[in-house]
């Protein structure tokens, strides 16, 4: 599959873009698990102009998690093209427009997901973004607004009429939010759109390697997006990537994915502080498979997501790591 020059090779694996999730040293972690192209959290066009330092810091992009797409995401037009033109010197290797964003601080203010209500609005946004830049541009949706306007299959050609070069569906409605199953039947019928000739990626509920693989021959997407499911555990990657390639299971180590953990935690310690550094990882250790089904967790998961200190938190994670070593 190839967005403009980037040739990502056959049945690409993605990074989703994800507010607070996404920064480079996860980027970097997933691409080297096995991940094809990564996105940068999301960024916003309104903060980026304003020079705000948190969200500049969101384009930085290191060499080794290539290929990168930044997202930004806004509701008038004027700001994301001036936001674009910004992206753009920064040099990522793509940049995406998030039309999918469907919480409320994005969504409830004409942004993200929101742009589903004004389709001229996020039209006329897409021509001016692609315009204004010289790099492969993208854009990120959902089906609809809600289940009475699921207008993905139209939106689609549209999107592509403006000079996106590849389109990436989450298979919900905006009002869905993340409930109930991805659509993957009305991903399909985009992809069947004869009218539609730029890459299209698949987004929601890939979780295994099979869904994978299942996206790729029921649903005959050209690439599969990962997103929830590879938070605390970058892993999933690896797995899916072996399935894709036809490669036997050759599923990491307990031990293995302890030390990726770690990773996640003493860089991000590194990149901001201590206390911030293990606030933001716990969403990673709150939701890692790795401590399902352990038996008598809960007072053990308690005083590790409360945890204030990495000689606090590594003795706690020593302790886990040893017991289900010792189980299994």
């Amino acid at each position: 599959m190839k967005i403009g020059n980037i040739d990502l090779g056959p049945r690409p694996v993605m990074l989703a873009p994800m507010e607070d999730v996404t920064d480079h040293s996860f980027r970097l972690i997933c691409k080297e698990l096995g991940a094809d192209m990564v996105y940068t959290e999301f960024v916003s066009a309104d903060a980026l102009i304003r020079n705000i330092s948190a969200t500049t810091r969101k384009l930085h992009i290191d060499p080794h998690e290539r290929p990168t797409a930044i997202q930004i995401y806004g509701r008038e037009v004027e700001p994301m093209v001036e936001a674009a033109k910004i992206v753009e010197e920064a040099h990522p290797d793509l940049l995406d427009i998030n039309f999918g964003c469907p919480v409320k601080k994005v969504a409830g203010k004409g942004a993200g997901a929101g742009m589903l209500r004004d389709i001229p609005k996020m039209l006329e946004i897409t021509r001016a973004v692609v315009n204004a830049v010289n790099i492969p541009v993208t854009v990120k949706t959902r089906l609809g607004w809600d289940h009475d306007s699921r207008i993905i299959v139209e939106l689609a050609e549209q999107l592509q009429d403006c000079g996106i070069q590849a389109l990436t569906v989450h298979g919900r409605t905006r009002s869905q939010m993340y409930t109930g199953q991805a659509d993957w039947e009305m991903i399909a019928r985009v992809k069947e759109n004869p009218r539609l000739h730029i890459p299209l990626i698949g987004n929601g509920d890939i979780t295994t390697p099979e869904k994978a693989l299942e996206a790729f021959d029921r649903y005959g997407v050209d690439g599969v997006m990962i997103g929830r499911a590879s938070i605390g555990a970058p892993w999933i990657f690896h797995d899916v990537n072996r399935a894709i390639h036809s490669l036997p299971p050759e599923p990491l180590s307990n031990a293995e994915k302890f030390h990726i953990l770690r990773r996640q935690i003493t860089e991000s310690i590194a990149n901001i502080d201590e206390h911030r550094g293990i606030l933001h990882i716990r969403r990673h250790l709150a939701a890692s498979p790795l401590f399902k089904g352990i038996p008598n967790f809960r007072d053990t998961r308690i005083a590790m997501l409360r945890a204030d200190t990495w000689e606090e938190l590594d003795s706690i994670l020593n302790h886990i790591e040893t017991d289900i070593l010792v189980d299994g």
